[in-house]
């Protein structure tokens, strides 16, 4: 086997584009950069192959010629839903989403699944466990989802519901219970 080979043996988060629309570039090119396995939205194919880009797997496609190795899925959901029960049926451990818009009823179910992290224009979304801490820069931002008791350190909210870090440091989400999402700038 040659040096350049690509292996893609799970270790890397897989990468779903639900719908691209507008989002970065750059941070694009940082999510293929280990070259994932590529999961597409029928929808979005045209656009992603237009990019050079090569799918491994099509998603709910309507028939459209595909790239030679592409495996195509169909599924009667919504085909997020088909991609992520795919790769959680496949073992996948973790995947990366872009999608439009952040749905957190399209997403809740999945938490305990695979280890997710949904991408869009301008913000990442996650879910976190009871007692996750993360180190951040006073000012950064957070929002969280959902409406269930939280406490939090190192976390003011204003009156838009976003929770802005006070001092340099570590931030803490205490609640019990399933894992929350939470939103950050990107």
């Amino acid at each position: 086997m040659s040096s350049h080979h690509i292996v893609k043996e799970k270790q890397e988060p897989a990468l779903y584009i639900d719908e691209l629309g507008n989002f970065n570039e750059e941070l694009l090119g940082q999510l293929l950069e280990w070259s994932p396995t590529l999961l597409v939205n029928g929808e979005n194919y045209d656009k992603i192959f237009s990019l050079g880009l090569k799918v491994d797997v099509l998603v709910n496609g309507n028939g459209q010629e595909t790239q030679e190795d592409t495996k195509v899925i169909q599924g009667p959901v919504d085909a997020l839903m088909v991609a992520i029960n795919y790769l959680y049926e496949e073992r996948y451990p973790a995947v990366n989403v872009i999608a439009k818009k952040f749905d957190l009823e399209k997403f809740a179910g999945f938490e305990d699944k695979i280890n997710l992290v949904v991408f869009t224009e301008r913000s990442k979304h996650y879910p976190i466990k009871p007692g996750f801490s993360v180190w951040k820069p006073a000012g950064s931002e957070f929002l969280i989802h959902g409406n269930r008791y939280i406490e939090v350190t190192n976390l003011m909210q204003n009156e838009e519901e976003i929770f802005t870090v006070v001092k340099d440091g570590f931030v803490e989400f205490t609640f019990s219970g399933q894992p929350i999402f939470i939103s950050e700038p990107i």
